[in-house]
């Protein structure tokens, strides 16, 4: 009998939501083969999705001045006519408006990190309603009410995190006794990400980078030499692992990125999965079907590929977006290592915890690592009381935002401004008006009751609304909004320069029904000089909008675009100067890449969010916005912006 998630999964195949993960690969012998990094749009063709979403602005547009740009109800009237099936979401903008308000009382837009959020913001409060807001009107094309009076209280909190050093290998074969937190938290864990607890045994880690470093010190190198890795942005977790399998003896390697999609340089991946000699044992695989900053998908037959010539297989689903893990690709496609990552509460200082799932008929091969280097392994602790939230929060200084900002997407908390956007701050009431209201209880009937840790009733409220969204809309959703923001990125034009520079470059695949959902970019002045990204995100944060910048890297340019090597690329050490990087060697830094701004949509992001993120990229069309900038904060009394 065919499982629900395989059926569920079938079905989002056949609406065009998911890669196809039955492509195949190239023919080395042949220049007319399939390429696997291409993926099949099953519901449609990529120029009837392209037009649907060219339709969404007013034809040919092309916008010089910030202040030509639609309004927002406009641009929302012409996105739903392009996609009337986003009104289908609304379940998502319901669940948004009622469990995730701090979104908007904050007027906080949220860009800069991905993974899965355990809880929702109102699960922090004891909310208190009278008869007549016990359930109120919420639609996909309207603002979210105003939310619930809400008092703190001191409930019991979610769970603290302790480190242990354990041995890795041990702690899989043996573990030892879990608190019921643990238990609950592992089991519905493994739940939602469609793992099976017969198949796999599974670790809490502090983070993604102590997943890849503990699996490092434990996988046998000295037998199966090689590494072989899948990224086309400087990960600072990936550069943790690289660095342990060096010291014990590994042969890295890693995929290469045609210029300037970033497509997969498909042979030169297959001749490195593909050995001549056909020896069993290769070494490791790292994989992570898409990636977290382009949102260039991969398909999964390469995972298949690699294990059968002898590769042991890590899937990274720290990228993958809630219900990623039931597509049909990995339900047929299961991988010897998974890692993935799980924050608190959407919106908020992402604390939280990693997880390292290995497959138990592979636990035997890994080897003993000394104590030393198994720090990493986390245990969950529940907690007695719940500090309660200071919201809004006061905005940091200057310089603490420039401490907690870290070189990818792994931070340790979201830096929020208390400057808002002027042109925003009047909401359109007429907005509401686009698409039918629904009404539903505040307390969604859709949500599981799963609780944890003593008498406490802690739900996980964040995985429950993923849940009850599931894999179809979520994917629909983000589709929609993600092609929307990189045709209105595209249409950004400098005045007078018909022949000149873009205001934006995209990285990577642009309008495709079948990206993931990032878009990496990069602001130019009307001299086609690039803007620092770092200035770019430092001025988004300003405006309540946050982002995150990469590195992108493993870049091939064909002899046509060798030209633009020499204009484009960049050097890592310039680029992480003072960012953390000083305890590792500078010569693994010199390889040259392109610094890039990145935006990351999820499951909660709504159409006013990207909108607003459109209209604060097209500020830079006025020459002196960077200036103006400077002198307003100075004239606010705030400190000096650094340009």
């Amino acid at each position: 009998m065919q499982s629900p998630c395989i059926r569920e999964a079938s079905k989002a195949l056949i609406h065009g939501c998911c890669a196809a993960p039955f492509v195949g690969l190239p023919d080395s012998h042949s220049s007319h083969s399939p390429d696997p990094t291409q993926s099949v749009w099953v519901a449609g063709s990529d120029h009837h999705f392209a037009l649907a979403t060219a339709s969404t602005l007013p034809p040919n547009s092309q916008f010089t001045n910030h202040e030509s740009l639609p309004s927002l109800l406009e641009s929302f009237s012409k996105f739903i006519r392009a996609y009337p099936q986003y009104s289908e979401t609304h379940l998502a903008d319901q669940i948004r408006s009622q469990q995730y308000y701090h979104l908007t009382i904050s007027n906080h837009v949220c860009l800069d990190y991905v993974g899965h959020g355990l809880f929702s913001f109102s699960q922090q409060h004891r909310k208190h309603f009278s008869s007549s807001t016990a359930s109120f009107a919420s639609s996909s094309s309207a603002p979210p009410p105003p939310p619930p009076i809400v008092q703190y209280s001191s409930e019991p909190n979610f769970f603290d995190i302790s480190y242990k050093s354990v041995n890795l290998k041990s702690q899989l074969l043996h573990g030892g006794k879990d608190s019921e937190i643990e238990m609950k938290v592992r089991s519905r864990i493994m739940e939602f990400m469609n793992v099976s607890e017969d198949d796999y045994t599974m670790v809490f880690t502090a983070n993604q980078s102590s997943a890849l470093k503990l699996l490092a010190d434990s996988y046998p190198f000295q037998t199966n030499r090689n590494l072989l890795t899948v990224y086309d942005y400087k990960n600072e977790a990936v550069e943790v692992m690289i660095e342990s399998s060096k010291k014990r003896g590994a042969r890295v390697m890693a995929a290469e990125y045609s210029w300037p999609n970033m497509r997969i340089q498909s042979r030169k991946l297959r001749k490195m999965v593909v050995h001549k000699r056909n020896t069993r044992k290769r070494g490791l695989f790292v994989f992570p079907l898409q990636s977290r900053m382009t949102g260039a998908r991969y398909p999964y037959l390469w995972m298949s590929i690699a294990r059968e010539n002898g590769w042991h297989v890590l899937l990274d689903a720290c990228s993958l977006g809630p219900k990623d893990m039931e597509t049909l690709g990995l339900a047929l496609f299961r991988p010897d290592f998974l890692i993935c990552s799980f924050f608190k509460i959407f919106g908020e200082n992402p604390s939280g915890f990693g997880c390292l799932f290995v497959k138990k008929t592979i636990v035997s091969l890994l080897t003993d690592s000394t104590s030393s280097t198994s720090i990493g392994i986390v245990s969950l602790l529940p907690t007695s009381t719940l500090l309660p939230s200071h919201f809004p929060q006061e905005s940091s200084t200057t310089e603490d935002k420039e401490t907690e900002q870290k070189w990818n997407f792994d931070s340790d908390g979201l830096a929020v401004s208390n400057i808002e956007e002027v042109s925003l701050e009047k909401r359109e009431t007429s907005f509401s008006e686009l698409v039918e209201s629904k009404t539903i209880p505040f307390e969604s009937d859709q949500t599981k009751n799963k609780s944890v840790g003593g008498n406490s009733e802690i739900e996980f409220r964040g995985l429950d609304h993923a849940d009850s969204l599931g894999l179809i809309l979520i994917s629909s959703r983000v589709k929609y909004l993600i092609n929307w923001l990189v045709n209105a990125l595209i249409s950004l034009q400098h005045p007078h320069a018909e022949n000149g520079p873009p205001l934006i470059r995209i990285y990577g695949p642009k309008i495709r029904p079948d990206r993931g959902p990032s878009v990496a970019f990069n602001v130019f002045d009307w001299k086609g000089e690039k803007i620092d990204p770092a200035l770019v995100q430092k001025l988004a944060d300003r405006n309540n909008i946050s982002l995150s910048y990469g590195f992108l890297q493993h870049i091939w340019f064909s002899d046509k675009n060798e030209e633009e090597r020499e204009t484009k690329i960049e050097r890592f050490t310039a680029e992480t100067k003072g960012i953390g990087v000083s305890n590792k060697s500078r010569a693994e830094y010199h390889s040259g890449g392109i610094s890039a701004v990145t935006a990351t949509l999820g499951m909660l992001t709504n159409f006013e969010d990207i909108y607003r993120l459109w209209v604060f990229v097209s500020r830079f069309l006025d020459a002196d916005f960077v200036e103006k900038e400077r002198w307003r904060y100075l004239a606010l009394n705030q400190r000096k912006i650094e340009v």
